[in-house]
């Protein structure tokens, strides 16, 4: 009885799968018409995060927020374990994000991304960095927060940084500091997006996933930048404190 009652589950995936995507494509519909109007009267936007914080909803996150993200003048350095990253952090926090050049040539996705204010930059191309870090280093200057994944890629296990992002605090533009995020998906780590799993392979689990899932954001103890050294110590600092994890309990700044 057991083996039919877990076939009968397995059955309803392709219809949590569909619903799914219904709601997002309604969702996207709906936010997209309302940003459009309020840019229209040349009013600020909150439409993008609030749609990305119903894309992770929609999917089964509960967002769990421990501690208090900064609201601007800050690099955000995250762990990366899953494409859900985005939307989990950027709904939470209001963020942009540096995303690899390949984004935006994806259908609707590179144009949701281009709503979000995300920076592109071409992981491939070490001459350009220098014009990549500019690219950043703009965002930052004008309040915009803005979020790294400084692993390069995704793991469960923290991989090593790598530095050559962080050149944009060394030194900053302006009065910016770094704040650590620690992404923690609990009993849905099986979500991570990892090795040569195909995207939509991989974005197809997550959506014909049963149920809901917490992912918790520890938004830890934010830095100055300046009194830590190069990028290399930036990256080190960083990485330190998002391994240790304790999550910061000031209430805010």
């Amino acid at each position: 009885m057991a083996s039919q009652s877990i076939a009968r589950a397995d059955s309803l995936a392709p219809v949590r799968g569909w619903s799914r995507l219904l709601l997002l494509a309604l969702g996207c519909l709906a936010y997209v018409v309302l940003h459009l109007l309020t840019r229209a009267v040349r009013l600020p936007s909150h439409w993008p995060q609030r749609f990305l914080a119903k894309v992770a909803r929609i999917c089964g996150a509960v967002v769990e927020v421990r501690g208090t993200p900064l609201a601007r003048d800050v690099l955000f350095v995250s762990n990366h374990q899953s494409w859900l990253d985005i939307p989990i952090i950027a709904g939470a926090t209001g963020t942009a994000f540096v995303a690899n050049s390949g984004v935006r040539d994806w259908p609707l996705v590179g144009w949701l991304a281009g709503l979000n204010n995300t920076i592109y930059v071409d992981r491939a191309d070490r001459a350009g960095v220098h014009e990549q870090v500019e690219l950043v280093r703009d965002a930052l200057a004008h309040h915009q927060p803005v979020a790294i994944f400084p692993e390069g890629t995704t793991a469960i296990e923290l991989l090593p940084f790598k530095p050559s992002l962080l050149e944009v605090v060394s030194p900053p533009p302006r009065a910016i500091r770094v704040q650590p995020l620690r992404l923690d998906y609990g009993a849905a780590i099986d979500l991570a997006w990892i090795d040569d799993e195909p995207a939509l392979d991989n974005a197809w689990r997550v959506l014909t996933r049963r149920g809901t899932f917490t992912v918790r954001i520890d938004c830890l103890e934010p830095f100055e930048p300046g009194a830590v050294g190069d990028r290399k110590a930036i990256a080190a600092e960083a990485r330190n404190r998002i391994l240790t994890g304790s999550a910061w309990e000031s209430g805010g700044v």
